[in-house]
């Protein structure tokens, strides 16, 4: 399959013309009506510091469906025991920032570099990307963020500074998004980790399938905040 290359138009062509590990085109710019329509195909960016704007879309695509949720009997104490307080929206920025400092201080290298941080952001302001927190004792323990159109939430990073901060804030939003209804959680690609929670792989053509779906119900715009129960 050939890679295509991106003018300054805004389009994509079909994510079904993608390479097997899905990478499809290069180029474009990270701009809000890019990312949108990007993530309404279900095509995502991801590319290192030094290249040019990649853009993906997988084929198998790992999701999770919310009530598949698995979670561990240690894990499970943990959230009993309320350890972290949890919130929604609260720190954008900060978590999208320590999710870019922890990889790149553990050597992994990142995808998340100015430019991403700052389109995400941007993405945030428009109500559209929203981040989880865990706090212990008012201090930023973990989180992640993502994005979130119809009714599906698309998963970019995750972070944690203190043991097991991270999967008390991806329990907490799955449940979350449990209660809102939400059709299921894009993860991307697979890992372990993931999997662990309950995510599968599915056929690109059925995650485009049903994110069609997905999006003809309406996106929970604005801040969130997490429901009490």
């Amino acid at each position: 399959m050939p890679v295509f290359q991106l003018s300054n138009k805004i389009g994509f062509p079909p994510p079904h013309l993608a390479e097997r590990e899905g990478l499809l085109a290069v180029g474009g710019d990270l701009s809000l009506k890019r990312l949108i329509l990007a993530y309404k195909m279900g095509i995502f960016p991801w590319y290192s510091e030094d290249d040019p704007i990649i853009w993906w879309s997988p084929d198998p695509r790992l999701i999770l469906y919310p009530d598949e949720l698995k979670i561990s009997k240690s894990l499970k104490k943990i959230l009993n025991k309320g350890i972290f307080q949890v919130t929604l929206d609260q720190a954008f920025d900060k978590v999208i920032m320590e999710c870019a400092a922890v990889r790149s201080e553990t050597g992994e290298g990142t995808w998340i570099v100015d430019e991403m941080i700052e389109a995400y952001c941007r993405l945030h302001r428009a109500g559209l990307a929203h981040s989880v927190e865990t706090w212990i004792n008012g201090h930023l323990a973990g989180g992640l963020y993502g994005v979130s159109l119809g009714k599906c939430f698309f998963g970019e990073s995750m972070f944690m500074r203190v043991s097991n901060a991270s999967k008390v804030a991806f329990v907490s939003l799955v449940q979350q998004l449990s209660r809102w209804s939400f059709d299921f959680i894009d993860c991307q690609v697979k890992t372990r980790h993931l999997m662990s929670f309950g995510a599968r792989e599915v056929s690109r053509k059925v995650f485009l399938d049903q994110l069609q779906k997905s999006l003809k119900k309406k996106t929970l715009r604005g801040q969130w905040e997490l429901d009490k129960h």
